[in-house]
């Protein structure tokens, strides 16, 4: 059993040439944290000498009921390959993922003719008609 981990771990270290492939898998980690306490509740975080870092904190909420929640909020940010730093902010909870960031793409604005139907249907509800 010994040489077949000796031998799984030999054939690993020979097949990692990812170094070779992207350059940025050789950052080196400058700092990185990790708290988990009970209930379900954490707190992450690491920073890389290349400018990645990311952090988390995350907790269970109503724990004992039915109606239990996993929260998380967090942010990451990083360089893009044309140099401009990208910072993501995020909520993860009942209500889904919720990033926010200025790279990140956004609806465009509505039109001021459907503003103006809309604000018509709220002012003027249509009439309930009679059940025959």
């Amino acid at each position: 059993m010994k040489l077949f981990a000796l031998a799984f771990l030999v054939a690993c270290a020979y097949a990692d040439v990812s170094h070779l492939v992207n350059p940025e898998a050789n950052a080196k980690i400058l700092s990185q944290e990790l708290d988990v306490g009970v209930e379900g509740s954490y707190q992450w975080a690491f920073q890389t000498d290349n400018g990645i870092s990311a952090q988390a904190r995350g907790e269970l909420t109503n724990p004992q009921s039915d109606n239990a929640a996993q929260v998380v909020q967090g942010q990451a940010s990083w360089s893009s390959p044309e140099g401009e730093q990208i910072s993501v902010q995020y909520v993860a909870d009942e209500n889904g993922y919720q990033p926010q960031g200025s790279h990140l793409p956004t609806p465009p604005p509505i039109p001021a003719a459907i503003q103006r139907a809309l604000q018509y249907i709220a002012e003027h509800p249509p009439k309930e008609e009679p059940r025959s």
